[in-house]
Formats: structure tokens, C-alpha cells, sequence
């Protein structure tokens, strides 16, 4: 039986978790066996729960219990896992909460795979480094989800993929592509590139350069195992990490542009270099 509690102050404690605690405080960094990520929406909670996500509490639009919009989600909770609810004109005050169709669901963050558990069956990868904008690491997610790419792995200064936005906007895909970290701490990259080496990648730096190879290059189709490595926004990816690749990779583009966004060109990359010829 569902364990329903209904709020009806903004400030009661029960809400702490989605609406007072920063990320860091969700990751809870020194315990993060026990920290705690936020899914958003009706569609985003049910991908994440039939991925093995292990809710923790839910909240959600006293309209959506009544009508049982939500019904097959509060079925699937855990027993005794708390379900709150409250008015609409309760959750409005909550930022951005009218834009997730009614419902937001605590979970434990899952353990993270090492990286050569995580690649050992994969033949593409993505890499993203230094990617600080959650909108595009989630439309990352998405792309890599819908074209192909095995696996993502995430450099210690990216930002996190289960922070609230980029689970939104990857729309519960960042639960369907395996992912972990490369390295702990900035320092590890792009050191840590050896060790896609060594477990058979060629690595490809997507970059703006003339000593480049084009996306659609023969050679890149052929190559069993391929690691594509996108940069940060705005500057790209570090020197090092491109003088480090096995190739350098350009995307041709016409009328004078000069650069595509890191998600477009993410996308464009994992539909190129997807289809293994």
C-alpha cells in the first residue's frame, strides 16, 4: 500500500530534497553509496525505475493521485516508500516544477561500473570533456542513446549527468547508455586516454583544426574500436588532449560557420561514426 502524505507547508522538511539541497549535497561526495539524484516527469521516473533506479520518495500533484495519472509509478514503489503530495498552488512555488507534468521522484544514484567493465563489449564510445552545461550534456545523452554509441564516459570536471536538468532534457536516456567517470580528479585527464588504449580504442578528438581528417573518412569506419571525444563549450577540447588522439576530426560546414554547438555536433559525430562499415 501506497504510503500517502499530504504537505500543505512549503517549508516542511519532507521537500528538503527536491527543493533546499544543492547537488553536491544530493551526491553526498563522502558517502556517495547513499547519495541521491532528482527524476522529473511522469516518463523520465518510469525509465529510471525499469533501469534498476531505487526510488527513495515521490511527489506529486494531488490532481494527478486523484485521477490516477500516476498510478502505475506509485505501484512500482518500493513498500512504504513515502508518496507526497499537495496543491497545485503549493508545487508552482516550487522552480520549474509546473514544467515536469506533476511529478518528481527522489532515487539513490547507482554505483558507477569501472571503466573497463564498462567498455569491454563496447565498440564506440563517446567521451565528454570538461562539458559544463547540463542541456547539453542531456541532449548528449539523448544522441548517443538514439545513435549507436555503446557507452559514455565523463572526465572528473564534467558535469554530473544525473543533475536534475540533464536527466530532463536527456528525457531518462542518461539511464539507458551505460556511463561512468574517467579519473577522479582534473589531473587524471587526459592521462587516463592510455587506458582506452590499452583496452584496444582508437581515440578521435572532434576539433576545429586543418590537420584534420574529415567525419566521413574511410579509415574511421573501419576501425573496430573508436573512442569520439567532444570538449568543452566554447573552447573545445585542451591541446593535450587532441596532440594525445590517434586522429583529429572536423565536421565541414559551409557559409563562413565557424563551430557548432557541442550537442549538434555530438549528434552529427554518433550518426557518422555509429554505423560500423
Amino acid at each position: 500500500m501506497p504510503n500517502i502524505i499530504e504537505i500543505t507547508d512549503f517549508n516542511d522538511s519532507a521537500l528538503d530534497v527536491y527543493v533546499r539541497l544543492t547537488g553536491s549535497q544530493l551526491r553526498n561526495k563522502l558517502e556517495p553509496e547513499k547519495g541521491i539524484f532528482i527524476a522529473e516527469s511522469p516518463t523520465v521516473i518510469e525509465v529510471a525505475m525499469n533501469s534498476g533506479c531505487v526510488p527513495v520518495s515521490f511527489l506529486t500533484d494531488e490532481r494527478l493521485l486523484k485521477s490516477g495519472a500516476v498510478e502505475d509509478i506509485i505501484a512500482k514503489l518500493p513498500e512504504n516508500t513515502p508518496v507526497y503530495t499537495a496543491s497545485r498552488d503549493l508545487l508552482t512555488s516550487l522552480t520549474g516544477f509546473e514544467l515536469t507534468r506533476g511529478a518528481l521522484c527522489a532515487m539513490l544514484r547507482p554505483a558507477l561500473s569501472s571503466v573497463e567493465e564498462l567498455c569491454k563489449n563496447a565498440r564506440r564510445i563517446a567521451v565528454f570533456e570538461e562539458i559544463t552545461d547540463s542541456t547539453n550534456i542531456g541532449a548528449l545523452f539523448r544522441s548517443a542513446a538514439a545513435l549507436n554509441i555503446d557507452a559514455v564516459l565523463v572526465t572528473p570536471t564534467c558535469c554530473d549527468p544525473l543533475c536534475r536538468r540533464a536527466v530532463r532534457v536527456s528525457m531518462g536516456t542518461v539511464f539507458q547508455v551505460p556511463w561512468t567517470k574517467i579519473g577522479e580528479t582534473k589531473a587524471d585527464w587526459p592521462t587516463k586516454m592510455q587506458d582506452l588504449k590499452d583496452l584496444g580504442f582508437k581515440t578521435l578528438a572532434m576539433a576545429l583544426r586543418n590537420d584534420t581528417i574529415d567525419i566521413d573518412d574511410e579509415r574511421l569506419h573501419k576501425e573496430e574500436k573508436l573512442a569520439i571525444i567532444l570538449g568543452t563549450e566554447g573552447t573545445g577540447l585542451t591541446p593535450k588532449t587532441i596532440d594525445d588522439c590517434d586522429y583529429t576530426v572536423k565536421i565541414p560546414m559551409a557559409h563562413n560557420v565557424d563551430s557548432l554547438n557541442v550537442g549538434a555536433a555530438g549528434a552529427i559525430a554518433f550518426w557518422e561514426l555509429g554505423k560500423i562499415r
